[in-house]
């Protein structure tokens, strides 16, 4: 499979969306699950994120872009951990819930509903526009 679309999580408290738009490029930093640091590994510059608000939030709220591929984590201490760049593409219309995905019967395979503890996971070109059709954004 190749994945050009992935999801990310955040706690808004932690590092929201607004931060990155206001930062302009972050490295995307401290992820310690094997599956989710494979799944930065596999990220290529130009891939598209959709930003998600974990904890109080609990909705996909941006697009962001891949700009700098898998690189050394600077915040790990030891271990054989994985950073990517990120920069915001653009806001999303109106946020989409975690309600309204497990709703869409197309969306029922989403990563973020089957694996909910995972915070980078790959998404399918066309679960990527049906998100953006439920954001009211055109893909």
């Amino acid at each position: 499979m190749t994945t050009s679309a992935w999801l990310v999580k955040s706690e808004p408290s932690v590092y929201s969306w607004e931060n990155l738009r206001h930062d302009k490029r972050t490295q995307w930093t401290g992820v310690r699950n094997f599956e989710a640091r494979n799944n930065l590994r596999a990220m290529k510059k130009g891939d598209l994120v959709l930003y998600y608000h974990s904890g109080d939030g609990k909705e996909i709220v941006g697009i962001a872009k891949v700009v700098k591929e898998g690189h050394a984590d600077p915040t790990a201490a030891e271990g054989d951990w994985c950073a990517v760049d990120l920069a915001p593409w653009k806001p999303l219309v109106r946020p989409v819930a975690l309600a309204a995905l497990k709703a869409e019967k197309s969306l029922v395979n989403l990563a973020v509903v089957r694996k909910p503890r995972i915070s980078v996971v790959p998404i399918l070109p066309a679960e990527f526009a049906r998100i953006l059709e439920l954001a009211g954004n055109q893909s």
